[in-house]
């Protein structure tokens, strides 16, 4: 199964339709979004031909984010873990270093996903891959200059099972 990543949209419709265009082109079979969507019109595109995961980020202000994805979703709130196949993965928006270090450490995942820092980025640690999808670029140190997602194969393992992808809007 293909699964796709994305964070911090960040309310930028143009990156969010992007990233459900890649997604669809790809035939993902679900997309986990890792938080910072920040108001449920930025959540609504992505009701579309996949399963579809997300957890709070710190800019999701508005508590309809929730019910907007549960309607056609699985919010997982703060955190949450999910199974494709036989991969185990932990989902957080990564606003806490040490709770992202702490999932990766702890050996009980395959995969950690989270955003936060708007940098796309892919490690391994002693069997665990930690994911960031990237996100809008902002001008801080570190972040991505174009928005970014992520595709992880769940037929392949490690580090070489994700695939980042630039995308324009």
């Amino acid at each position: 199964m293909l699964v796709g990543i994305v964070s911090d949209t960040h309310d930028d419709l143009a990156v969010v339709e992007a990233a459900v265009d890649l997604f669809e082109s790809r035939g993902v079979g679900a997309v986990v979004h890792c938080g910072d969507f920040v108001a449920p019109f930025s959540v609504t595109p992505f009701d579309a031909g996949f399963d579809f995961y997300a957890v709070r980020g710190n800019h999701d202000g508005e508590w309809a984010v929730e019910s907007t994805v549960n309607s056609f979703g699985t919010y997982l709130g703060e955190a949450g873990t999910l199974a494709f196949d036989s991969v185990d993965v932990a989902v957080t928006h990564g606003t806490s270093e040490v709770v992202v270090d702490a999932l990766v450490g702890c050996g009980a995942h395959d995969y950690v996903l989270h955003g936060h820092t708007h940098a796309s980025g892919v490690e391994e640690r002693d069997g665990t891959v930690r994911v960031n999808p990237g996100g809008l670029p902002i001008p801080v140190a570190g972040a991505d200059d174009a928005f970014h997602v992520a595709t992880l194969d769940t037929t392949s393992s490690g580090v070489s099972a994700v695939t980042h992808h630039r995308l324009e809007s």
